[in-house]
């Protein structure tokens, strides 16, 4: 069974948002090694039809990061949809990678900009902290799917 060599955890960071930051990171290569090399079909791939297709993942997460950071923490106006998961064939796995890279850029830019108690702008009482933590959970939570779902399509794991 092919297995993809181990990342290495981030260092150890006394700084709370860069240490934060590093992990989020960490967690999108972890994401990204498992459909960078696939081709837009076993992109798709769904077991039965359930979990959600890798390419899906990436697309999600990129519309995660940008409701959360754009909208919550900036005020600007963001919208869900089950769409997300399931992205139609006119985005293509370079176009997904791509756009996730850059939404990272984003986000990694804005929180260095902001203090990392910055509230929110939905009166939610959150601050950018619970934000950054919330990313990285998400993030965390996608990557076993994206885990599961790779190992099932063709058994690379790691």
């Amino acid at each position: 069974m092919p297995v993809l060599k181990d990342l290495p955890d981030p260092a150890p960071l006394a700084d709370e948002r860069e240490l934060l930051l590093a992990w989020l990171d960490h967690l999108r290569t972890s994401v990204l090694r498992k459909v960078e090399d696939l081709d837009e079909e076993r992109a798709r791939w769904r077991p039965d039809g359930k979990l959600i297709p890798l390419l899906g993942i990436v697309h999600h997460l990129t519309h995660v990061e940008w409701r959360w950071i754009e909208g919550t923490m900036l005020g600007g106006a963001t919208s869900r949809s089950e769409a997300e998961f399931a992205p139609g064939p006119e985005l293509t796995v370079a176009g997904v990678v791509a756009a996730y890279r850059e939404r990272a850029r984003t986000t990694e830019r804005v929180v260095r900009l902001l203090p990392i108690t910055a509230p929110a702008r939905d009166d939610s009482g959150r601050d950018l902290r619970w934000v950054l933590i919330h990313l990285v959970e998400e993030t965390a939570r996608h990557a076993g799917h994206a885990d599961a779902t790779r190992e099932l399509l063709d058994g690379v794991t790691g």
